[in-house]
């Protein structure tokens, strides 16, 4: 069925069935073809209450044990994102819902310093968020994600904040102290560096411009920072890899990673109704590339596999990334986040200990 445009600033033109609802609305035949869909979908703001502020990871291939998460659902509506698939089991939709119905933690920050109060906690690195990006437009008047900062920075716990939106330089003041303690570790995620792509596939996130300045920044202020190039497009971003990483070790990187595209569930269908629409002349390139790499579902879940994929394309994608890093230097050490300066008690930190290094 053909699908309308999307909405003015949103990645999904449609709501694809929930796996997990028995029924769903189907869109008129004679309302598509004239286009009737409203020009934007406003964001509607809905309250979890949850009673806890961590989220266990369990994954071997993921590197933490314990993500936090202030929103469920993300403004950036990125057309890939693999966290679209969450959304279903709030009984939402993958689709517009997931960019249009975000769920918040007002309370998370609370919650996070129980959590770090107790005495049955390790200190360890936490994921921030791990599912979605804390730096998404919201923030910028919730600012749940600065409370957590402020927390995390109380109590001396590190953290890895993935982000791809400029948003995160206003924390830059807590973000430097962080750094100063060695207690966190920024990734800026880099798609693109095209803007008509990253405006098409990920409508409400930082221009690729802005997430270099913003890479930048962090460096400046001494704040370990690295790039993601991810999600890998194959045959639509992938020859950018290269000039990705060099763009991002100028600004000031020191680490890089990346991740190959996956389209799991709903997401499949998404991903590839926005991808006909903006990219019609490279649809069947990425689509028979992203099967050569991830095979007929264009999804491989197993560990060790999911995040980079396999076959030969994929290693030969492996081995551009190595030799580019080794090239600028990139990944040369691993970055420190200590563990050992954890205070339980979360007492402010003296003016004098502040300055010491």
């Amino acid at each position: 069925m053909t699908q309308p445009p999307a909405p003015k600033g949103r990645g999904a033109a449609f709501n694809p069935p929930s796996r997990f609802e028995p029924r769903h609305l189907e869109p008129d035949p004679e309302a598509l073809a004239r286009e009737e869909m409203p020009h934007r979908v406003p964001t509607t703001i809905l309250e979890d209450h949850t009673r806890s502020a961590l989220a266990r990871n369990d994954s071997p291939d993921i590197p933490f044990n314990f993500g936090l998460n202030p929103y469920r659902g993300c403004e950036h509506g990125c057309a890939y994102c693999y966290a679209r698939t969450y959304h279903e089991y709030l009984g939402f939709s993958a689709g517009l819902d997931f960019e249009t119905k975000i769920v918040v933690k007002r309370d998370i920050a609370r919650l996070l310093e129980q959590t770090l109060r107790r005495p049955s906690w390790e200190p360890q690195p936490i994921s921030l968020s791990g599912v979605t990006d804390p730096y998404q437009p919201l923030e910028r008047r919730l600012r749940l994600t600065r409370a957590c900062l402020d927390v995390l920075l109380r109590y001396r716990n590190p953290v890895v904040i993935v982000t791809k939106n400029a948003l995160i330089r206003r924390d830059l003041d807590l973000l430097a102290e962080m750094a100063r303690q060695e207690l966190v570790l920024v990734w800026i995620s880099v798609t693109s560096l095209k803007p008509d792509i990253t405006a098409r596939l990920e409508p409400r996130t930082a221009r690729p411009a802005l997430r270099l300045k913003t890479i930048e920044a962090l460096s400046r202020a001494g704040v370990p920072v690295g790039v993601l190039a991810a999600p890998i497009i194959p045959g639509l971003t992938d020859e950018e890899l290269p000039a990705i990483l060099e763009a991002a070790a100028r600004a000031g990187a020191r680490w890089a990673g990346y991740t190959l595209l996956r389209l799991p569930g709903a997401v499949r269908e998404i991903f590839l109704d926005a991808l006909r629409r903006h990219f019609p002349e490279r649809y069947d390139r990425v689509v028979r590339r992203l099967e050569a790499m991830r095979g007929p579902s264009l999804n491989d879940t197993r560990a060790g596999r999911r995040l980079h994929g396999s076959g030969k394309e994929a290693d030969l994608l492996a081995q551009l990334f190595h030799l580019t890093c080794r090239r600028l230097g990139l990944n040369r050490t691993r970055p420190v986040l200590r563990t050992d300066r954890f205070r339980r008690d979360g007492a402010q930190l003296s003016l004098f200990e502040q300055k010491m290094p």
